[in-house]
């Protein structure tokens, strides 16, 4: 056994459930029990913190499902950095593991929480170390550095229970509630900030600017309302998307399935990833204090919040080629995201024709071979890979860029997330109510 698989051994996880099946009930107690875990995790604040240079970049802390001054400041972010290095040193053929094959995927996914491990370190003392956060006085640096590293493992573990005994993924339930709790304060908040004379929330911001005559500020709240709501139904439209394969059941003669394929066929790990490290580059410039390739790159990786500019007649050229230089980094990079996540999760055509055979399913007409069903599915999910990653990548940037409620990624993110765990949720009653289904199914 080599030295990387005695390692391996001693990565902390979360054991999965005896039985093969949860029961519905089961998976929504751990689900609510978790996301109220994060709420209160990220209410707790670090002890000893001084100076929170990271508050500036509060509008990150949605993507990482963080909350910068907590315990959980580093969010997921350590999860999502592993993901992105694991998967490029994987594709690039730098690591040589078959993803395709249950043993490869177990090593991948051990791998990765050994990667996770080590980021939650480098993180927590990048963040400590280059004045993100600072400890008061005659309080260790160290201190700190320890608590958001519990922090940061916290994160992982419940990441794990999610998995393995709740709906979707740890990842993202924490983005979706982070985000579903920014859209509310952004649309309704009645506060007022110090030196503004507006409320916070767009709605009631709005009639006051109506009041105040104040057209350009009422414009601007209605149009990111009205810009919400597009995104919303664009995203919803998109998801309801499906490319339907016939398969018959061997076993069951005159009896099929369609075989569902969603048009964003890898859902919203790909912008997941995006998100990330932009906001891991945009916190890494303001920390190297504005020297290095990184920070002349970073005002074109930038959101320029370009429907506010153009509201209030402060449009240029430069802000333009940003505004496009942007777009086009999120959508390049989705694609690459997308591509790299199906054949490492289990979405490649090989690894769902097998899925496909071991439910007794079959192409009507063929004989029962994975081969010609592999051939079959590279068809569909090849394109469906690069045509979902250029949408999701080019909603989310352009999102971003009219300034939605909630941000434009962080808001495609939640309406994916929250229509994928809605599907899974009612899959799972189905199942529950129908046993005969499951066994139909293999499940």
């Amino acid at each position: 056994m080599t030295f990387m698989n005695t390692l391996l051994r001693y990565v902390p996880d979360i054991k999965g459930p005896t039985q093969k099946n949860l029961p519905f009930k089961q998976k929504l107690k751990w689900t609510g029990i978790i996301l109220l875990l994060f709420f209160i995790l990220g209410a707790i604040p670090v002890y000893g913190l001084g100076a929170n240079a990271l508050s500036q970049f509060e509008f990150l802390s949605v993507v990482l499902g963080a909350s910068f001054g907590s315990i959980i400041t580093l969010g997921i972010g350590p999860i999502v950095t592993a993901s992105i290095v694991l998967q490029l040193l994987v594709g690039s053929g730098i690591l040589n593991i078959n993803t395709q094959s249950p043993e490869g995927r177990s090593k991948f996914q051990g791998l990765q929480k050994l990667l996770t491990i080590f980021f939650i370190i480098i993180q927590a003392i990048i963040y400590v170390a280059m004045g993100g956060l600072s400890p008061e006085a005659g309080i260790s640096s160290f201190i700190l550095i320890l608590q958001l590293a519990i922090g940061g493992f916290v994160i992982l573990l419940l990441d794990g229970v999610i998995n393995k005994w709740g709906f979707g993924s740890g990842v993202s339930l924490f983005i979706a509630a982070g985000v579903s709790q920014e859209v509310f304060v952004q649309a309704f908040s009645p506060l007022t900030p110090a030196g503004s004379e507006y409320m916070v929330g767009r709605i009631p911001q709005f009639f006051q600017a109506l009041a105040a005559n104040d057209t350009v500020t009422a414009a601007l709240a209605i149009a990111v309302v009205l810009a919400t709501l597009v995104v919303f139904g664009v995203v919803v439209f998109a998801q309801a998307m499906k490319v339907e394969i016939p398969l018959s059941f061997g076993r069951v003669r005159g009896h099929g399935i369609r075989w569902p394929l969603n048009f964003v066929y890898t859902n919203v790990i790909p912008v997941i990833l995006v998100s990330a490290l932009v906001a891991n580059l945009q916190l890494f410039s303001s920390f190297s204090g504005g020297t290095g390739w990184v920070t002349n790159v970073i005002p074109y990786l930038t959101n320029t919040d370009l429907l506010t500019r153009v509201v209030q007649g402060n449009v240029t050229a430069v802000l333009l080629i940003q505004s496009f230089t942007y777009i086009l980094f999120f959508v390049l990079a989705s694609i690459l995201f997308s591509w790299f996540w199906m054949q490492t999760s289990g979405l490649d055509p090989k690894s769902q024709a097998k899925q496909m055979m071991s439910s007794g399913l079959q192409i009507p007409g063929f004989r029962k071979d994975a081969r010609v069903l592999e051939r079959l599915l590279k068809r569909y999910i090849f394109p469906l890979t690069i045509m979902g990653g250029i949408f999701i990548g080019l909603l989310a940037s352009t999102a971003d860029l009219l300034g939605v409620l909630g941000g434009g990624t962080g808001l495609l993110l939640t309406v994916m997330i929250i229509y994928k765990l809605y599907e899974d949720v009612a899959k799972q009653h189905m199942e529950d109510m129908n046993p005969m289904l499951r066994k139909m199914m293999g499940r």
